[in-house]
């Protein structure tokens, strides 16, 4: 999950505390040269890292602007509108996991409810305004004692569902649908907008994430959700990407030219390409490399995809994998991913 800030030490210490994203893969202070159509026009620095709780599941790509002050949305951000409204967040006991939230005064706008599947969940706002879902997951790989892991998915508003299962679902993979209502729902009347009548459709994968990360990253859904009879906006109408606010989803993938091809056959195609704008080089972040690229559901929501060649394993003593040597579907040994606990933030920062 792409996370814009104003402060990027103050919120990913937040993120530490509360979520136990302490593994730093990588940081960096540069220009974002290639984002021009969503930046104003213009190269833009900042200030970006990317970090992950290793217990399981995704990691947050913190974002600040340098030498521009961030815009904030004017209003919050709520059911109705398009965009990225809620991060989904795995824990392991949703009681343990409102009781430490409790004990530690995180604004808790409600209490555990039931969703529509039967599952209890509860939802969140952070310091900046960003509210988070806190789901019970079952995938885990490491044990640290933590209450929550990494990110697990999203709830996304759009205005056709339909046509948003064109990417969610056919390019994305989350083809099986494990519930379509339409209602006015009790679990979501903690958070603004919800107290509406939307459609809600929760979208799993029938096939499991594969690739080097996957044991750490595991697995995720999707909530697709439209208000009938009602427009809201979008979350960056009026505001550049990374500003404030759940700026993109990320998926790590394999193979960008075949991705380029479906996505462009499914009629949506690229819209950032570090492959053909570095004629083919990966897109060096010091720490790490690859090539990224970026597609836009209909509604105008970011979606990121990141083909890793090299990463630091233990940077300490200079080991870089190139995963372009490796089979691109077998995950990477767990005890090499455990070296990872050597880059998390110990104090702090």
């Amino acid at each position: 999950m792409g996370i814009g800030v104003h402060d990027l030490k103050e919120a990913w210490q937040w993120y530490i505390d509360m979520f136990g994203m302490d593994c730093r893969i990588f940081e960096e202070e540069a220009q974002a040269m290639l984002m021009l159509p969503f930046t104003g026009g213009e190269p833009r620095r900042r200030h970006a890292v990317l970090a992950v709780n290793l217990q399981s599941g995704g990691g947050f790509e913190i974002w600040q602007y340098k030498g521009r002050e961030p815009v904030s949305k004017e209003e919050e951000i709520k059911i109705g509108d398009l965009g990225i409204l809620v991060c989904k967040m795995k824990v392991k006991k949703i009681d343990q996991a409102y009781a430490f939230f409790q004990q530690n005064g995180t604004h808790l706008p409600g209490s555990p409810v039931n969703d529509p599947a039967g599952n209890k969940s509860f939802f969140l706002k952070d310091p900046f305004g960003n509210i988070f879902q806190m789901v019970e997951a079952e995938d885990w790989f490491m044990d640290e004692k933590k209450i929550t892991g990494g990110s697990y998915g999203a709830i996304i508003g759009v205005s056709d569902i339909e046509k948003s299962k064109v990417i969610y679902s056919e390019i994305l993979g989350y083809d099986e649908t494990a519930y379509d209502l339409t209602d006015v729902f009790p679990d979501l009347q903690a958070i603004p907008g919800g107290d509406k009548k939307c459609r809600r459709v929760l979208l799993k994968r029938s096939r499991p994430f594969t690739g080097p990360f996957s044991k750490v990253l595991g697995q995720s859904i999707i909530e697709l959700v439209s208000t009938p009879g009602y427009s809201g906006k979008k979350t960056y109408e009026g505001r550049f990407w990374g500003d404030p606010g759940f700026i993109h989803l990320c998926y790590d993938i394999r193979n960008m030219d075949t991705l380029r091809e479906v996505c462009e056959s499914k009629g949506f195609p690229f819209c950032i390409d570090s492959m053909k704008s570095h004629a083919g080089n990966s897109f060096d972040m010091g720490e790490a490399a690859g090539h990224f690229a970026y597609i836009q559901d209909p509604d105008g929501t970011l979606i990121e995809f990141v083909e890793t060649h090299k990463m630091a394993i233990l940077k300490k003593l200079g080991w870089y994998l190139d995963l372009r040597k490796r089979d691109s579907h077998k995950p990477l040994p767990g005890w090499m991913l455990r070296i990872l606990r050597y880059s998390k933030i110990k104090g702090r920062l």
